[in-house]
């Protein structure tokens, strides 16, 4: 993704950046002309002259209705930072301080060269010790993005960050949302629900249904059986969160946990 230098003062070392996941098994679809089963292809077109050639392109920043400033490629690659080539450390903070909603993509940063395999574990190493994340400055795509590194292993992760104007601040977004408290009888019964359902991450149990299911219709479907639609999914099932929770197994006054109470 990306390759450069890692500094940390006057210690520095090749490195390289590469994705942490990947999205390679998803399912993706091709447009079809139905007609021929032909793929279609995306052809970029200017409104009065036609098909135009996708190299010859420029891009443009729209400052009016229809008005744009435009930059070449030679323009935008003229706008360099140090942090182009240069992830600089320069603060370490507790983890915890990092709120998760600016948490965003990880990343492994390997050691670039084998020359500079001693200097990454001195940083590593430090990282490690100080028990602290390091935060750092770098450019991907276009744009400088904070990111915070910390020891994973025999290496380092590092993790893009968003700013303080790429995150809506919670309080606006719960600012219609009642502050009364709640009826505390109803949280205990809440609590316990938590409590039967307690259990360790565990993400290798977790799959999706959704894709697993499209990959069973593409299957079927290859083989040329015959597909039944399947039932419209009822969208007025919805249960009244406090009518549940008021509900008293055999007459009882609280809840127990490995009782079914039906549908929820």
């Amino acid at each position: 993704m990306w390759q450069g230098q890692l500094r940390l003062s006057l210690v520095s070392c090749p490195v390289a950046l590469y994705g942490a996941t990947s999205r390679g098994g998803d399912i993706s679809f091709h447009l079809l002309n139905p007609e021929t089963n032909n793929r279609i292809r995306m052809i970029p077109t200017d409104p009065d002259t036609g098909p135009v050639e996708r190299a010859d392109l420029v891009k443009g920043y729209e400052i009016a209705k229809n008005h744009y400033v435009v930059l070449s490629s030679n323009e935008i690659q003229a706008v360099k930072l140090e942090t182009t080539k240069t992830i600089e450390i320069e603060r370490f903070v507790d983890e915890k301080e990092i709120d998760r909603l600016y948490w965003n993509d990880p990343y492994y940063l390997l050691s670039g060269e084998k020359g500079g395999a001693e200097a990454y574990g001195v940083i590593r190493e430090a990282l490690s010790q100080a028990g602290r994340v390091a935060l750092g400055r770098v450019v991907m795509h276009t744009r400088e993005r904070l990111v915070a590194q910390e020891p994973r292993d025999n290496g380092i992760l590092v993790y893009t960050l968003r700013t303080a104007d790429e995150v809506i601040p919670a309080k606006d977004a719960f600012a219609d949302i009642s502050s009364a408290t709640p009826d505390p009888k109803m949280v205990d019964i809440a609590r316990k629900i938590i409590e039967q359902q307690e259990g360790d991450f565990e993400p290798a149990k977790f799959h999706d249904r959704y894709e697993n299911a499209l990959r069973d219709l593409i299957r079927r479907k290859e083989k040329g059986e015959k597909l039944v639609p399947a039932e419209p999914v009822e969208d007025n099932n919805v249960i009244d969160l406090m009518a549940a929770l008021k509900i008293k197994p055999h007459g009882q006054g609280r809840f127990c946990p490995g009782q079914s109470r039906g549908p929820a």
